[in-house]
């Protein structure tokens, strides 16, 4: 059975609570994987007495019977379910976020004794849909995961992120039924780049979770010595040199940008999984990790010189088909929403316990259409392309007057909503502002693709200065 035609190719970030300015937990990702492939935004509501509530993958053989209860949470699948729902990410209303999944590789002497089961194991399609909906903390779902990888098997190896009010989690996936979760330290982060990253594992403390006879498997397999620290990442992960260009400098990056007083190499294995960042982060810090092109560096892919010369991979690329981060905060919640290529999009701070998803954002086909969200930010994207040095300014400009306006929006609900105490007049405020955060972002690039294309009509290879005596 074949797996997927493609695998997501992201780059995560995790930030503990102490480490973000706001108290927040927040985890968040890109999902890379196709430049025309449309994602849409969902809310999928609570389900109570669900008779034969059977999971069936559309990807491989996996399957599994579901709870007949499920929680409501937000997510964005794909635009078709042909090859599997892949809803990749969202809040659900009991406060846990879920990001699936962080692709990566495990090494060739760990899967010859456990190898993936890619015909009938569980696959990152999957993932949120059999897990997000059943859990109430960050911790159960890692528990409720990795019991699905033990019996289920895996098809392949994953990072999968989770966070609570008071967690965030990462979770590896490093054979066909192995796998490891660490607990992020409240004062610190972590960017991950398509590697198995957990370092040492510690046994004995309450911030690791891991598979049942984990250190028997490895043990007895002869995949690392008993007498050294137990070192997840040597003993599943890779390390080619293909390692160095494509995934590193990610992770050098995200940590110069948050922690620039520890000088790094962007080649490097040695790269930690943790780090302490040097000033508390912001949610505008994070989405500036996931927007990475390496910006003002030699590296930099909007430079002229690299454009068909790039030395290092980016955390932002054309095949981003939509980049979220998922914010926790007491009753605060937020569902933070980039269509498209991160660095030419917006965040939109949408509320995750909607019910009804704005218009352009549950459109939109392989094919452009101009009813699509998910179309309207890429073809603002295409656009600046042509000439990233001549219009990135007015990408700039209407990236930075609609982050202020989403704020503004966001800021007046919130106050709004911890005024009312009516349930239902409370969703009925969410769905109001998603809607008004919706449109505010749609219709900024509206405007932005009329103006580039208003001023790309000189571009014209056919341009000639014409007698003006004509």
């Amino acid at each position: 059975m074949k797996v997927s035609a493609w695998r997501s190719s992201c780059t995560s970030i995790l930030i503990g609570k102490k480490a973000s300015l706001s108290g927040s937990i927040i985890i968040g990702r890109n999902e890379d994987a196709k430049t025309a492939w449309p994602k849409h935004l969902a809310f999928n509501p609570h389900r109570d007495n669900v008779q034969k509530n059977h999971f069936k993958s559309k990807d491989n053989k996996f399957e599994m019977d579901l709870p007949t209860a499920s929680y409501s949470y937000s997510s964005t699948p794909e635009w078709t379910d042909k090859y599997g729902v892949f809803e990749e990410d969202g809040i659900n209303e009991y406060h846990v976020a879920m990001s699936a999944t962080e692709s990566a590789y495990a090494n060739d002497r760990v899967l010859a004794v456990d190898p993936f089961d890619t015909d009938k194991g569980i696959l990152e399609e999957a993932m949120v849909t059999v897990v997000l909906p059943y859990v109430k903390s960050a911790r159960e779902g890692v528990q409720r995961l990795g019991e699905i990888v033990e019996k289920y098997g895996a098809a392949e190896a994953d990072g999968i992120l989770f966070g609570d009010r008071d967690e965030a989690w990462y979770m590896e996936i490093g054979s066909g039924h192995h796998w490891v979760a660490q607990r992020i330290p409240d004062d610190s982060y972590a960017v991950v780049a398509n590697q198995l990253a957990i370092q040492e594992i510690d046994f004995a403390s309450d911030d690791f979770m891991y598979s049942q006879d984990l250190q028997k498997f490895v043990y007895d397999n002869k995949l690392w010595p008993k007498n050294q620290p137990f070192i997840w990442r040597d003993i599943f992960g890779t390390h080619y040199d293909s390692d160095l260009h494509y995934n590193t400098p990610r992770v050098w990056s995200g940590q110069r940008l948050l922690t620039p007083s520890v000088a790094q190499e962007p080649e490097s294995f040695n790269l930690p999984f943790i780090r302490k960042p040097d000033a508390p982060i912001s949610a505008q810090d994070a989405q500036r990790v996931l927007s990475d092109h390496y910006n003002n560096t030699a590296y930099d892919l909007t430079n002229q010189k690299n454009r068909n010369n790039a030395t290092f991979r980016p955390i932002s690329v054309a095949t981003t088909q939509e980049s979220h981060l998922l914010e926790l905060n007491g009753e605060n919640m937020i569902h933070w929403l980039a269509m498209g290529v991160a660095a030419q999009s917006v965040y939109v701070p949408f509320y995750p316990q909607g019910t009804k998803v704005p218009n352009t954002w549950k459109n939109g086909k392989e094919t452009y259409s101009p009813n699509s969200a998910y179309w309207v930010f890429k073809l603002a994207s295409v656009l600046v392309d042509r000439n990233w040095g001549k219009y990135g300014t007015a990408l700039s400009n209407t990236q930075s007057t609609t982050n202020e306006k989403l704020l503004q929006i966001r800021q007046q609900y919130d106050q709004k909503l911890a005024q009312e105490k009516d349930q239902e007049q409370q969703i009925k405020l969410v769905d109001e502002a998603n809607a008004k955060l919706a449109k505010t972002a749609t219709d900024a690039y509206k405007e932005l693709i009329a103006k580039l294309i208003t001023e790309q009509t000189g571009d014209s290879p056919l341009r000639f200065q014409m007698d003006p005596n004509l």
